[in-house]
């Protein structure tokens, strides 16, 4: 099992429809998410800055590439895009990945 963090931003005024969009996600998107392996899923707020956090059964490459060639996935980032500000990773098609710094057990 991998570990997974990455951050956004929302845009100004737009905190509560990020949240309740969140609150009523898509069943699909949700099927994507566990078919690519994901599991242990949270997202975070401080401010206008979300941080996500997310467990890979299969490995971040797997659930990397799974997310990247999802149409599902297309369609939520166009859905969610006139909320929040994300720049993917243009080598993985996915979210820009965080680098682990620390890790208690």
């Amino acid at each position: 099992m991998e570990r997974f963090a990455w951050k956004a931003t929302i845009k100004n005024g737009k905190l509560a429809e990020y949240k309740k969009r969140h609150a009523n996600i898509w069943p699909e998107m949700k099927q994507v998410l566990k078919d690519a392996g994901i599991n242990n899923y949270t997202i975070w707020n401080t401010g206008n800055e979300v941080f996500g956090y997310f467990e890979c059964e299969k490995g971040i490459a797997y659930a990397e590439k799974y997310q990247a060639d999802s149409p599902i996935v297309d369609k939520w980032n166009e859905y969610m895009k006139d909320v929040m500000l994300m720049e993917m990773d243009p080598q993985t098609g996915a979210q820009p990945k965080m680098q682990q710094i620390f890790f208690l057990a």
